[in-house]
């Protein structure tokens, strides 16, 4: 039997970088289920950060065509569910942000129409768009934490998430979506860079600042919003 040439060995790693996102989403709720939630955004974030390299990677790599039994975009689907849906639902409850019964609710609500919403294949539209809420339970769970509205905002924002998941409305991706690309990798940047501030703000015992409570929270509903805006105008399809 001969030995894998390179290019079998270059994409078989590509595939191992990407199923390393379970080990960190595995820390991640190991540090949730200890109530260390710092430790854990930290760690969903390195999810994160692999989840945005990997398919860049794959594609110069031409993963898809050297080893066609293997499916990057199912592998990639089974993380994004841990990472994206069931930890921050965790969390959600974990934290004791909303009343028991409330988050139960919620917990319910993030990952059975996560579920439903990864196993539909025509999730994206023409302009790489979402078409309905995209399952971004990360961002807007985190940015929750960062904000501490009141119980009744963050409980109405899964509601409204949760049904918006099967609503033909379009959520941009910040990278694929070449409409106001400028602008909304600008506000990506934003919503990162006050995410950043917050985990230090955490880790070493401090207040989350205003600015930067006041910068995620604008960026997050542009970034929540702006496909909605696209969409009416006619711009993304």
């Amino acid at each position: 039997m001969s030995a894998p040439s390179k290019s079998v060995l270059i994409a078989f790693s590509v595939h191992v970088f990407t199923a390393s996102g379970a080990f960190w989403a595995f820390l991640a709720l190991v540090a949730a289920a200890e109530g260390r939630f710092t430790n854990m955004w930290f760690w969903l974030g390195v999810a994160l950060l692999v989840d945005g390299v990997d398919g860049p990677m794959a594609r110069y790599f031409h993963v898809k065509s050297v080893l066609p039994n293997w499916s990057g975009e199912l592998l990639d689907c089974i993380i994004d569910y841990v990472t994206f849906a069931m930890i921050p639902a965790f969390a959600l409850y974990q934290s004791g942000f909303l009343a028991e019964s409330y988050s139960f609710i919620c917990a319910a609500l993030i990952v059975c129409t996560s579920a439903i919403y990864y196993a539909d294949t025509r999730m994206k539209s023409r302009d790489n768009c979402f078409i309905g809420f995209p399952i971004c339970w990360n961002m807007v769970v985190f940015t929750l934490f960062v904000i501490e509205p009141g119980w009744y905002i963050a409980f109405s924002v899964v509601i409204a998430s949760a049904i918006l998941s099967f609503v033909p409305l379009l959520f941009v991706h910040p990278v694929r979506v070449t409409i106001w690309r400028p602008a909304t990798l600008s506000m990506f940047a934003v919503w990162t860079g006050c995410g950043l501030v917050a985990l230090y703000s955490w880790y070493v015992g401090f207040e989350v600042p205003s600015i930067a409570k006041i910068g995620i929270a604008a960026s997050g509903i542009y970034l929540y919003c702006v496909g909605f805006a696209l969409q009416y105008m006619g711009k993304v399809a």
